[in-house]
């Protein structure tokens, strides 16, 4: 599969319109495959355009359907209700952002006080652990801004139980270079594997299931396949504001931010944009790769904006908006919630408010519910 992104809603539907005919049953029997980074695709790489909502769930979900039927999509469309789980998740368990913020922070300062942490961690980020595939995975991450999703879940495994480092340090190497990568499913995905999200149950990176799904390319030993889940105090839910939030109405500036990049389909109401910004606000320290996507999704959103509201685009500054009241799409926990200013309306899609008050549990909740969620979403 072609790495190369082009983080264009444009782009993001010709990726949609090649891959939609592989949604269906063949997704689900070879999604868990990893081909290497130069073999056939066996997932979809619309991450990056669902990430920065270049492409929105629902577009995806009803391609998927229209080509596949329920039956056949049934495993392409929880993937993407996955997303919209973790994302709503998180929403409702703020405090774990901010504690994985301090706990990078705690680990980044402990190893660069500790030879023996510094040296670990150091091997793992540059590939040189003498683990059969890990060492590959952590090259092509850091050469390609991309692994591939069953990839992801070993490479997190290995490093928690079997190299001994803290997951956080884990998911903010991620987090800087995964071209898709996003706060919530990054987090939360590591918290998964770690045995914090679902308490007690970790994932354990099996020899045999890496031969099996690498199709014989890797054969790692000394893995931990028997580990104990990481423990921690657990979260309490916050509430989730219901509706799609307070729009004022009349002339409004809107601000476009990198989690909602879509601003044609925004609830505005009544409101009348005649003002365009757009705020960028990279996962702490990404990289170059990383913040080029950004900065090209977040310059074709403005110019779409900016031709279907027919008024002026910039990038945010002191006196961007002038007197005008500022709207925004609703920034689900992270950089881009962080970064907004104060006083800003922020609105909610209907898919968020289907999907979010079912995301204070494990997936099931959500799971059993998306026949009702898209009986609402899907509607013309």
């Amino acid at each position: 599969m072609n790495r190369d992104f082009v983080t264009t809603r444009s782009a993001g539907l010709e990726r949609l319109a090649e891959m939609v005919p592989g949604c269906g049953l063949d997704y689900a029997a070879r999604r868990n495959l990893d081909t290497g980074p130069l073999g056939e695709a066996t997932t979809t790489g619309l991450s990056p355009y669902l990430r920065r909502r270049l492409l929105l769930e629902q577009e995806v979900v009803a391609a998927a359907l229209a080509k596949h039927g329920a039956g056949k999509a049934t495993k392409f469309v929880e993937e993407v209700f996955w997303r919209s789980y973790f994302k709503g998740f998180l929403e409702t368990h703020p405090g774990i952002w901010t504690n994985y913020l301090d706990l990078v922070a705690q680990a980044k300062d402990a190893s660069g006080t500790s030879s023996g942490g510094r040296r670990a961690y150091e091997a793992a980020v540059a590939g040189r652990t003498g683990i059969d595939g890990f060492d590959d995975w952590s090259r092509e991450l850091v050469e390609t801004g991309w692994l591939h999703n069953h990839v992801r879940m070993w490479f997190a495994s290995i490093w928690i139980f079997t190299l001994g480092l803290p997951w956080a340090l884990g998911a903010d190497f991620f987090l800087r270079h995964l071209v898709d990568g996003d706060p919530a499913s990054n987090t939360l995905s590591w918290r998964w594997v770690a045995g914090l999200h679902t308490r007690g149950k970790p994932y354990a990176a099996r020899a045999e299931n890496i031969r099996r799904y690498t199709d014989g390319r890797y054969s790692p030993t000394g893995l931990n396949e028997n580990p104990i889940a990481l423990q921690e105090d657990e979260y309490e839910p916050a509430i989730t504001p219901g509706g799609v939030g307070e729009c004022p109405t009349g002339e409004v500036a809107l601000l476009l931010h990198l989690d909602d990049l879509h601003p044609e389909s925004l609830p505005l109401g009544s409101a009348r944009v005649v003002r365009l910004g757009g705020l960028v606000a990279h996962a702490p320290d990404a990289t170059e790769r990383v913040r080029r996507a950004d900065e090209d999704a977040m310059a074709d959103g403005l110019a779409r904006a900016a031709a279907y509201f027919d008024c002026p685009a910039t990038r945010v500054d002191a006196g961007w908006a002038g007197t005008l009241p500022v709207v925004t799409a609703w920034a689900p926990v992270g950089p881009s919630a962080d970064a907004l200013p104060a006083g800003v309306s922020r609105v909610r899609r209907q898919w968020d408010d289907l999907t979010w008050p079912r995301a204070t549990r494990g997936y099931f909740q959500m799971k059993t519910a998306i026949p009702a969620i898209l009986d609402k979403a899907l509607q013309p």
